[in-house]
């Protein structure tokens, strides 16, 4: 049996199983721990639903997804206007230091991914999403860049870089603590005052009122800048075009460009004279949701009978990821941030966003400083890298790999 959906049922589906996500992650202590998003609880849960119509020849659910591009391009238009040019000048070398660490790591994924690819005989396209389009990307990212991949040939990129993710989710969360933990006992680390200094006021957003104004407003930059970034895009891919048939950006690259130079015009601004062209808290929120409900759709419609045939090279590729995470994070993040009491709760942070998303970060670092004492350079600097500018690193360091490897 066949059934097909529209794009406002499809939407409608997507919805229901964000609020069953939502209502399993209150109710299970598991999805609580490790920080699983409501939107991949519900989709997986469907995934494997959805497998067992597949196997048992029960039904075959077709999906129309026009609107998950949409939400896309919105979440990541989103993360360019989160970029603030004037915060990572602001914050100080710390934060610079701890971007330029997460970018190697974001590169030595990749790697990583496409030098196994032979070994465990399938495409470098494929093994490359279980680098950091997974690893440091998410299920984010991972929604971005795997649909571009598929869409050249690569059977099965959806499927692989959405498992990965997950599993990056747990191992990063299940890593992050243990190991600050022994860095911390090991070399008897304190927190020590008068160390290093960050103004967390850069960070500090005073509540305000929810205005239909200002929301509407948040809608109107997104809009625009989705709507100047497609011609972006195009350029770009154009000019990418004269050098390779085999790779080019997502459809929301430039629409994540052109929300950081609005938002740059945006800081230069003189608040107490000018309404502030972005306004960032409505921006924040009207990303949350286009990620919730990319997330649901993109999950909901992943074919895990995809996995039958790559079940052991995507054991093999996850399981180098995750030693390549503990080995990076014990030998590099903690002694080129300084080898201090705050170096070890980065650290911590960093193996929960290395292989998952920033909130998995910010719940190991909490988890370490519950046991020891509180450390606010390490809940400054890895907001920054991870919540800011990370996502833009990567996507471009991905294109580049998909440049060598299509």
């Amino acid at each position: 049996m066949n059934i097909e959906m529209d794009m406002v049922q499809t939407i409608g589906f997507a919805v229901i199983l964000l609020v069953i996500g939502m209502w399993l992650r209150r109710r299970v202590r598991f999805f609580e721990r490790f920080a699983i998003p409501s939107p991949v609880i519900g989709g997986f849960l469907f995934a494997i639903i959805n497998l067992g119509l597949w196997l048992t020849d029960v039904a075959e659910i077709e999906f129309d997804t026009t609107l998950q591009s949409f939400f896309m391009t919105m979440f990541f238009t989103t993360v360019g206007y989160g970029a603030s040019i004037a915060i990572l000048r602001k914050a100080g070398p710390l934060v610079l230091r701890f971007l330029v660490v997460a970018s190697v790591l974001v590169i030595l994924q990749d790697v990583l991914a496409t030098a196994l690819a032979p070994l465990v005989q399938i495409p470098s396209a494929l093994a490359l999403m279980t680098g950091s389009v997974a690893m440091t990307g998410g299920h984010g990212v991972s929604g971005g860049i795997a649909p571009l991949v598929e869409a050249n040939g690569t059977a099965g990129a959806e499927t692989v870089a959405y498992t990965a993710a997950t599993f990056g989710l747990i191992a990063g969360s299940l890593m992050g603590g243990p190991l600050a933990n022994r860095l911390i006992t090991k070399h008897r680390l304190h927190a020590v005052e008068g160390g290093d200094k960050v103004d967390e006021g850069l960070l500090a957003e005073e509540p305000r009122h929810l205005r239909s104004g200002r929301v509407l407003q948040a809608f109107v930059v997104i809009l625009i800048a989705m709507f100047i970034g497609s011609y972006v895009t195009e350029a770009l891919n154009y000019l990418v075009g004269q050098l390779t048939e085999q790779a080019a950006f997502p459809g929301y690259f430039g629409s994540m460009i052109v929300a950081i130079i609005l938002r740059y015009l945006s800081d230069r601004q003189q608040p107490e004279k000018y309404h502030e062209l972005v306004p960032p808290q409505e921006v924040e929120v009207v990303g949350e949701v286009a990620l919730a409900l990319f997330l649901a759709m993109a999950l909901m419609s992943i074919r895990l009978w995809e996995l039958v045939d790559l079940a052991l090279p995507l054991i093999v590729l996850l399981a180098a990821q995750t030693v390549l995470m503990f080995v990076f994070a014990r030998f590099v993040t903690s002694p080129v941030m300084g080898k201090s009491y705050d170096s070890a709760i980065i650290t911590a942070g960093h193996c929960g966003f290395g292989m998952g998303a920033t909130p998995n970060g910010v719940a190991n670092m909490e988890s370490v400083v519950q046991k020891f004492t509180p450390s606010p350079v390490a809940f400054f600097v890895l907001p920054i890298v991870g919540g800011m500018f990370i996502d833009f690193v990567n996507i471009t360091v991905i294109m580049v790999f998909l440049g060598f490897v299509s």
